[in-house]
């Protein structure tokens, strides 16, 4: 198989994966949220941020080890090394697990009746168990990566995630409490542990004979730890959510269920946007910059605007239909959420746009840098979630989140910028600017036509693309190679159709053609 051939076959498993994964976790959420209400919603959300903590210090560091050094190994021929190198890995892993399980009993015992919600033994051992098994999990879907098996991870995301979903469904039939869903989670964590078990398995499965780990090996696999867990860990908690434990100590639980409903939505849309441009954009970057700095700096300015064409859109009209499309996906209930949703999602888009800052830093070797500024705005965002929190409540964790997640997208958009010695092409960013809100504003009347929900979102959806492609070519968004592109495209998906798009795209490449900007 060749290279391009190996890439697109990556690709087309690896999209499987993250859009069936996220699109029925999002399915399974909206069903969660419409049975418990925001109150108990909230409650739930808090439960489930302290498991996916747990699953994150566990792993902080290991996950990323593996799938490092099982590429590195392989690209060196030196397979002998990889099952010595896992089991280094899976000592330290149960190592921080049980740390991790210790340190959460103890924390319960200490402070445990001092939390807005009940957490009784039969949760916590639910908690516990969905830990332990969530971690490994992970563990394994690292290795399938680091064997560059995308078909794996789409596996167990097709078989493990209609079955968590399904389960959450009988459950929601039935109309059960929230323990009931929490024995989901938990027995949804053997379901994905099981499945990846197997695959890792198959994987492992034709190794050569285990050889002893280098020391040389093991220092760098240390001092990956070292310098990777602690990102990690504050990483979570600036793009996690935490909000809502804040939110259930300083204001109210069905404040807590508002925001991660907004949270969610916004963070999972936005997240799509960019597809799996995002899984390839590092190893892109790192090999745009083994060709010089300079190509490194066009390949993250192009990067940016890319995400820019791709990201204003939909934030844009996810911002304008906050209304229907809470309404729609979560009820009535949920309609505090919707401001919350459309102020959220733009912040969140800035975030996606400034992917290409990041990894242009961590393919240019400033990975300390990176830690220092994590610690910065980890520690901001604590400082101001629990003093804007406590003070005004759901309005004051929004506020947190802007405030954090734009200071950190500007910080590194400007420092790679600096690193790189470039601008960016702020004329072709404004016009996506201009376009964006005039495709708003074309589809916008929409919202008062007294459509259901589910209509007004589709009609909302096609005035805006459609106004938005022309008037990206109107104002100069494209480059002379992103015209031809779009050209083939118009001639070989639409077959020339509409002829109306044909001549505005011939247009737009006579412009580019002459060097207009």
């Amino acid at each position: 198989m060749s290279t391009r051939t190996q890439a697109l076959h990556s690709t087309l498993h690896s999209s499987i994966g993250i859009y069936t994964e996220y699109l029925l976790g999002m399915v399974t959420a909206i069903l969660i949220a419409r049975r418990l209400g925001p109150g108990l919603y909230g409650i739930y959300s808090s439960l489930i941020w302290f498991a996916a903590m747990g699953v994150v210090m566990a792993n902080s560091g290991v996950t990323t080890g593996i799938i490092k050094f099982v590429a590195e190994l392989r690209g060196r021929h030196e397979e002998g090394q990889i099952i010595p190198l896992l089991a280094y890995m899976r000592r330290v892993q149960r190592w921080h697990l049980l740390l991790v399980l210790g340190g959460g009993a103890l924390l319960l015992l200490a402070v445990g009746y001092k939390l807005a919600f009940d957490l009784g033994l039969m949760e916590s051992a639910m908690l516990a168990v969905a830990i332990g098994l969530r971690a490994p999990y992970m563990f394994n879907i690292a290795i399938a990566k680091g064997f560059e098996a995308f078909d794996a991870t789409a596996v167990v995301a097709m078989v493990a995630a209609p079955i968590n979903l399904a389960m959450v469904a009988l459950v929601f039939l039935l109309h059960a409490s929230i323990d009931w869903f929490l024995l989901v989670y938990m027995v949804s964590s053997v379901v994905f542990y099981l499945v990846s078990s197997a695959r890792a398995r198959r994987l492992l499965r034709g190794m050569p004979a285990p050889q002893d780990l280098p020391e040389a090996l093991r220092a760098r696999a240390r001092r990956h730890l070292r310098i990777v867990s602690p990102t990690v860990i504050i990483g979570f908690f600036i793009s996690s959510g935490v909000e809502i434990l804040f939110l259930n100590q300083f204001a109210t639980a069905a404040e807590a269920g508002y925001f991660k409903v907004a949270y969610q939505l916004a963070t999972s849309i936005i997240l799509l946007v960019p597809g799996v441009f995002s899984a390839v954009l590092l190893p892109m970057m790192a090999r745009a910059l083994s060709q010089g700095p300079e190509a490194g700096g066009r390949r993250f300015v192009a990067a940016t605007r890319y995400l820019t064409l791709l990201a204003a859109p939909v934030a844009a009209f996810c911002a304008c239909f906050a209304g229907p499309a809470i309404g729609f996906l979560f009820g009535s209930a949920y309609a505090a959420a919707a401001p919350a949703f459309a102020l959220i999602v733009m912040a969140t888009a800035v975030s996606t746009v400034t992917q290409g800052a990041s990894s242009f830093l961590v393919s240019a070797d400033r990975q300390h840098l990176i830690l220092m500024l994590m610690i910065i705005f980890g520690i901001l965002k604590i400082l101001l979630d629990v003093a804007l929190i406590m003070a005004f409540g759901l309005n004051g964790a929004i506020m947190a989140v802007i405030v954090v997640t734009l200071l950190n997208s500007i910080a590194y958009l400007v420092i790679a910028m600096r690193v790189a010695t470039v601008t960016m092409e702020w004329g072709r960013l404004l016009g996506i600017m201009l376009a964006t809100v005039v495709a708003v504003a074309a589809s916008a009347p929409l919202l008062a036509a007294g459509m259901p929900h589910l209509w007004t979102l589709l009609a909302g959806g096609i005035a805006l693309g459609v106004v938005y492609l022309p008037m990206t070519l109107l104002f100069r968004c494209w480059n002379r190679d992103d015209i031809l592109q779009l050209q083939g495209l118009h001639r070989k998906l639409l077959r020339g159709r509409p002829r109306a798009l044909g001549w505005m795209l011939a247009r737009a490449q006579r412009h580019a053609a002459q060097g207009a900007p």
